[in-house]
């Protein structure tokens, strides 16, 4: 509606619904019809909508407004930093209609001649457009695998008697994919048969079968005899730095990939570690036990309704209660993220208190009191101390001015980490894969520096996150750093987060001993309780 002129004050009272469905305690569909337009923020017109959606899957108001859209200006509106009237100024003035034309006219210099947009706005569109490009076509590991599972189950059924596997970066667990690789001694008219006219060929030739379905995600089918199915399977299930540091396949027929192994006088290696040279050294000297989901006792960071969560803190803790977990770090935003509900001084009191009486109530079972303190633009923390010294812990994470040279953002983390408040640095780089780089920063001076001042680095395993990334946790373990799994989570069901974060920990060789959210309720009691500078380093 903005991007076509429409009515700003229903467009806006579109968007306040849209925020108030978000953060409502129940589903939409299980509110009763009657009561949607008594609900602060919405109103009849609005809840008409509503029960339009419900009823049909669509609203005609919007397809009306899809259907006179270009393709490429809803394409457009996935470019960060284009709001709709920017989009507009491109479709309607500039006579622009797809991201390719945009970009040309960055590279021509001709966005500066517009109300709007100036050098700098033209100079991160145009960034903001590569970056788009460059990771289209790519998808999340977590938004493909429940796919993943569900098509290795069909066709192992569907082929009996046939050999057929996952390889390739799926099979690494790798946090983003191009494409789901698959290898198999089935023959080209079986995949084709089975598998069209559900997905597309995009291409064939002997020995390989692209296909893709509707959402552009890519599946390559490598057909082989079955005397050399196991050496091109461990061929195409590691990266090309691991292959090309393995010794050279024998000229034989492999009875597995064991034998493989075996035969080069190297450990087995699991797959998901297959994607450095390093840790073919590594194996010869053992593999240590790696970290699993099993070993997480406690969840840290997460957020309840006291900020911008779904659930409140009893509900919190009753689930993890049900899934056998020791203790909850709660770690609310700070007032600074005024846009996420961040807690006032009051609040933060208030907050104590509940956690104080739910402790009580359901002992053993422990919450510690924490805050997602925001990393102000100066590096100091978002509370005077006397407020931080309120809390069992600190964590310490950026999420305003995310657009800075490295210079800033190490001045800017490296203040936070001696800061003597903070025990875990939230997110290091702030990227959100295939969506928003990371501020650039040094790795190896930010882990140093939470070697020196003892603070733990987080790994948030929210899967558009992974950060820190699991490629620096041999070092910031080399160094003696401890790391935490947490999921950042802002329901019951960001929980389940957790596991992607094992995921990713795991290719990093990370131990439970190292993992700071494996500490049982007592450890940690003890974590929280031991000043920063008195704690012993691994």
């Amino acid at each position: 509606m903005d991007i076509h002129g429409e009515n700003s004050f229903r467009a806006k009272s579109y968007s306040s619904a849209a925020f108030t469905i978000e953060k409502l305690p129940v589903q939409i569909v299980d509110t009763p019809r009657e009561k949607l337009s008594s609900i602060k923020g919405i109103g009849e017109g609005t809840a008409a909508k509503i029960m339009e959606l419900l009823d049909t899957g669509k609203i005609q108001a919007l397809e009306q407004l899809l259907a006179k859209t270009p393709a490429g200006i809803l394409e457009m509106m996935q470019i960060k930093g284009l709001g709709p009237k920017k989009i507009a100024t491109i479709w309607k003035e500039m006579e622009i209609e797809s991201i390719g034309e945009l970009l040309y006219a960055c590279n021509e210099n001709r966005l500066t001649l517009y109300k709007g947009f100036g050098a700098k706005t033209q100079a991160n569109v145009q960034q903001a457009i590569e970056f788009f490009l460059h990771n289209k076509g790519h998808f999340l590991y977590a938004e493909v695998e429940e796919l993943i599972n569900t098509l290795s189950t069909q066709l192992q059924q569907a082929l009996p008697g046939k050999k057929i596997e996952l390889t390739g970066a799926a099979r690494r667990q790798s946090i983003t994919l191009e494409s789901i690789e698959w290898i198999t001694t089935a023959d080209a008219d079986q995949i084709r048969n089975l598998l069209t006219p559900a997905l597309e060929i995009v291409s064939e030739e002997p020995g390989k079968i692209v296909l893709r379905n509707e959402n552009q995600l890519t599946s390559i089918f490598y057909l082989v005899d079955e005397a050399d199915f196991y050496s091109r399977h461990f061929i195409l299930s590691g990266s090309a730095e691991f292959i090309d540091a393995f010794p050279a396949l024998q000229a034989q027929s492999y009875a597995s990939e064991e034998e493989i192994f075996e035969k080069a006088g190297i450990p087995f290696i699991p797959p998901f570690l297959r994607e450095q040279q390093a840790v073919i050294d590594r194996a010869k000297k053992g593999l240590p036990r790696l970290i699993s989901n099993d070993d997480i006792r406690g969840i840290i960071h997460s957020h309840s309704r006291w900020s911008d969560g779904s659930n409140t803190l009893e509900e919190m803790v009753k689930e993890l209660i049900s899934r056998g977990k020791e203790y909850l770090v709660i770690s609310d935003h700070s007032r600074s993220a005024f846009y996420a509900n961040g807690l006032s001084e009051d609040r933060i009191r208030a907050q104590h208190a509940e956690i104080d009486e739910l402790n009580a109530r359901y002992a053993p079972f422990r919450i510690f009191k924490s805050i997602e303190s925001d990393i102000l633009n100066d590096g100091s923390l978002d509370y005077p101390d006397k407020v931080l010294a309120s809390f069992d812990l600190v964590i310490a994470s950026v999420h305003s001015n995310l657009k800075m040279p490295e210079e800033k953002a190490m001045a800017r983390l490296l203040k936070a980490i001696q800061n003597p408040y903070t025990r875990i640095l939230g997110h290091m780089t702030g990227r959100l894969l295939l969506s928003r780089n990371g501020y650039p920063v040094d790795h190896r001076t930010i882990i140093d520096a939470c070697a020196q001042h003892n603070v733990v680095i987080e790994l948030n395993a929210h899967p558009r996150r992974l950060d820190i990334d699991w490629s620096w946790i041999p070092y910031a373990m080399e160094k003696g750093v401890l790391l935490s799994v947490n999921p950042d989570a802002h329901s019951v069901e960001g929980f389940d987060d957790t596991r992607y974060g094992v995921l990713a920990g795991r290719k990093g060789l990370l131990t439970p001993e190292f993992n700071l959210s494996s500490f049982t309720r007592e450890q940690m009691v003890n974590f929280v309780s031991t000043p920063r500078a008195a704690l012993q380093k691994m």
